[in-house]
């Protein structure tokens, strides 16, 4: 059963009430939106980021394919209140509502270099430390965004969920992820709803802030053609239960007069681009010469490389509690412990006083 997976849906179940599946701000998250300029002015590309705190280490959030910077919202709250920081969490390239002159260019190269240029618009030639911190496709953009010295300021690296076996194994099934979702929505609410029983993210309160970058507003008659998705066949999911529902869909017959609600980025058509964002990130990733930290929502998920790099202690490594892909979204408090004692450990941060607190009475507790 999806509920089995849900643990804020299973909570609200619980007590009788119907779910709340209202989108929440980012504002609810994050303490500023800015959408920055970076290239010539003739022809300037916009990124959309969302940044907080005010001190402390930079932490350069970056998402994975499809999602956006609002993935990281719930992970943000969560971060903040272990260890003093500031965070910049920005739209990649495609995504989200940033704005650029070659939004199909997905190339490790590209995408890399829009990370930097982003840094630099914003801090200049001296940023603050910065660690760079990636889930998927952006776990990968942030081993090539290191590995290539982009940001010269950078001091740690954390990848999370982003293996280069596991990854170049599960890219033939990808299209028939994508086949299998709905094309559109009938509304934001119904596109939160379907996200969390689908389980493409297991918390509810990430749901309701994240999907907004996920999905855009559009006028049927404005839209493409309106099709039904294909059954679901071979459908990955990671490790979910299939999740299906036709009400979810607007139906040609009625689209013509309704506001539908549509993916923002068609991922089937980077699919060029699959292979380059993964294939040799696991000897990137162990070459960089920086502390390193890669998360993962199972064990299978190592390759040979990174097992051999983990027993030569060349990396930390953590294995969460049970979740889907979107790790920083299905278990954000735990991806936020893990964070929190990386920064700690190589004292790239200072723990906030009411963690230092808490630590301190466990301590006097054993």
């Amino acid at each position: 059963m999806w509920e089995e997976n849900v643990d804020s849906e299973q909570s609200t179940s619980e007590v009788g009430h119907k779910p709340d599946y209202s989108p929440v701000s980012w504002r609810e998250y994050f303490d500023q939106m800015e959408d920055v300029a970076v290239g010539a002015s003739d022809s300037r590309d916009v990124f959309r980021i969302y940044k907080a705190g005010s001190d402390g280490p930079l932490l350069v959030l970056l998402h994975g394919g499809g999602h956006s910077a609002l993935s990281w919202a719930v992970f943000t709250t969560a971060i903040a209140s272990r260890v003093t920081c500031r965070v910049l969490a920005m739209d990649l390239r495609g995504h989200g509502d940033t704005l650029v002159r070659q939004s199909d260019d997905f190339s490790t190269q590209t995408m890399s270099s829009d990370v930097a240029n982003v840094i630099r618009a914003c801090y200049g030639e001296t940023p603050p430390p910065i660690v760079l911190i990636g889930h998927g496709v952006g776990g990968a953009i942030a081993v090539h965004t290191a590995s290539n010295t982009l940001l010269p300021a950078t001091v740690g690296l954390v990848a999370i969920d982003v293996v280069e076996g596991s990854a170049m194994d599960a890219l033939h099934s990808i299209q028939n992820f994508l086949k299998g979702r709905p094309k559109s929505f009938k509304s934001m609410d119904h596109a939160i709803e379907w996200s969390v029983k689908s389980g493409q993210i297991r918390n509810l309160e990430s749901a309701r802030v994240s999907m907004v970058g996920q999905i855009k507003r559009c006028e049927a008659e404005e839209a493409d053609t309106l099709e039904q998705p294909s059954p679901v066949t071979d459908m990955v999911v990671e490790r979910n239960e299939e999740f299906y529902d036709q009400s979810y869909v607007n139906d040609k017959e009625n689209a013509a007069s309704e506001t539908v609600y549509r993916w923002r980025i068609d991922l089937s058509k980077s699919e060029k681009y699959w292979d380059g964002w993964f294939r040799g990130t696991s000897n990137l990733f162990l070459s960089c010469n920086l502390p390193k930290l890669l998360l993962l929502a199972g064990i299978d998920r190592l390759d040979r490389d990174l097992t051999i790099g983990q027993m030569q202690g060349k990396f930390m490594m953590q294995v969460l509690p049970p979740c889907g892909h979107a790790v920083q979204e299905d278990k954000p408090e735990k991806v936020a412990e893990a964070v929190a004692a990386f920064l700690l450990r190589h004292k790239f941060a200072e723990a906030r006083r009411e963690t230092k607190k808490s630590e301190k009475e466990n301590c006097n507790e054993n």
